[in-house]
């Protein structure tokens, strides 16, 4: 196994594990604190001699589920209720994580660059779901990146944009992730990995990230496939895709709140006064929602990546409507019960407007020449003390991870089976382009016109 590896920055000392090395903590920009909150990620600096890849970096400021809110609930006993997988939280957070299975630096292998959700508010690259070690044994380098959520990841305002030399702001935790990127197309070599072969994919808005990623001309050619779990857009509403301007209202609200005066003044403020103002435009934008006094068709983030005519030229919605989204390989998919499900979806066992999505998706591929897509749906009850649960938005995390160990459920031989299935899918795709991979049995069939076929797993 590959313990030490010689990138651009300076030498990394990984942890030894059975069949796999993992290299934690990697700063792959400078810390973006004090005159560099709000800004552009910057290089990272180099160091001298072997820095020791053995803790999971910060986590970005977020306000992890807590249990005391209805949504939180159940997200904090599912994946935030162990605190050794839950990381100091610092704006200094801007690290990845390299899990290789490579015996050499010679090696090329097929790169998988994993992107958290979290509703552009929280989340980050180590949590107890997330682990390279299932993808590592199959062969696949498995990366997955911290960036910067909530106002601080994307916060716009015109005092921003007035110093911007483009003319932009917000869309930070896109920029972080975007160099987070290119430092694994420059360095990836050095960990056994081919910088040729990247697949980049990520679940809720790690989905819409992505989505964004493969819709921007700044990633040049450095995304070979995409996987797209839980969050693609194509014609409903229900993501917010505003442009600058809009993003500067929402923003202008949050720097009020704060009773900053001019940016240097905001720029000096505590991190937790700032995710103060944001949590109370939250709340003051929900109430506008329930109120209807806000009736636009989407959901309740507003503090997201925005149409800034560098990043973004046109959002999502009309990049998919014009089918000028990058040329690779794509699967998409969801789960049973998922984002935007409702009671008649249920009753029909149909996932929906997100099922809806992407099937829209993939049969778009067909119609402008792209390589035919993939698509999916987790339909898999999950086990409990004394029941089973339908598939709620994350619960495929576990399975595609391939951490089923970790969780507190009381998996049985079905699902580590159906676990073990799609890891292998995930790979296969990663490598191939093809969730069947080499295999002459294609089971899993493109989703085209004439046959709009959707892979369930249950």
């Amino acid at each position: 196994m590959i313990r030490i590896a010689e990138t651009a920055y300076g030498q990394l000392e990984g942890v030894i594990c059975d069949g796999y090395t993992v290299f934690r903590g990697v700063p792959y920009a400078k810390a973006p604190t004090g005159e560099l909150r709000w800004k552009l990620p910057q290089k990272p600096e180099p160091w001298q001699g072997v820095r020791k890849a053995d803790t999971f970096g910060n986590i970005a400021m977020q306000r992890l589920p807590d249990g005391e809110q209805p949504w939180s609930v159940h997200f904090k006993k599912e994946f935030y209720d162990n605190p050794d997988f839950i990381p100091p939280m610092s704006e200094d957070c801007l690290f990845l994580n390299v899990w290789t299975p490579a015996e050499n630096k010679e090696e090329k292998l097929p790169v998988a660059f994993w992107i958290h959700g979290g509703g552009f508010g929280g989340g980050y690259s180590s949590e107890l779901e997330f682990d390279g070690e299932a993808l590592a044994k199959k062969g696949v380098i498995l990366v997955t990146i911290n960036y910067r959520c909530g106002a601080f990841g994307f916060l716009a305002h015109p005092w921003l944009t007035a110093e911007s030399e483009r003319g932009i702001s917000g869309n930070y935790g896109i920029f972080d992730q975007i160099a987070a990127l290119e430092w694994v197309y420059e360095n990836i070599a050095a960990f056994g990995g081919d910088p040729e072969n990247i697949t980049v994919f990520g679940q809720s808005a790690g989905c819409m990230s992505t989505q964004v990623l493969i819709s921007t001309e700044l990633t040049g050619s450095m995304i070979k496939k995409a996987i797209l779990q839980s969050g693609v857009c194509t014609t409903d509403p229900y993501l917010m895709t505003p442009d600058l301007a809009q993003e500067e209202q929402y923003g202008a609200r949050i720097v009020k709140i704060t009773g900053a005066e001019n940016l240097e003044e905001l720029r000096r403020l505590p991190a937790e006064k700032i995710m103060a103002a944001k949590d109370q435009f939250d709340m003051e934008l929900m109430h506008k929602i329930m109120t209807g006094e806000i009736d636009d068709g989407s959901d309740f983030l507003r503090v997201v990546p925005n149409v800034d005519g560098w990043l973004l030229k046109k959002n999502v919605r009309e990049i998919f409507a014009e089918g000028t989204m990058k040329k690779i390989p794509y699967m998409a998919g969801c789960v049973e019960d998922d984002l935007g499900t409702t009671d008649e979806d249920r009753k029909k066992r149909d996932a929906g407007m997100l099922a809806r999505c992407d099937k829209e998706w993939c049969l778009r591929q067909e119609e402008i020449s792209n390589p035919p897509a993939f698509c999916y749906e987790f339909k898999h009850q999950l086990p409990t003390e004394d029941s089973a649960e339908t598939a709620f938005h994350s619960a495929e995390l576990w399975y595609t991870m391939g951490t089923l160990g970790r969780c507190w459920r009381p998996m049985k031989e079905e699902d580590y089976a159906l676990s073990e299935a799609m890891v292998t899918a995930w790979t296969n795709f990663i490598k191939y382009g093809d969730p069947n991979g080499e295999s002459e049995n294609k089971d899993w069939r493109p989703c085209t016109a004439a046959d709009p076929y959707v892979k369930v797993f249950e």
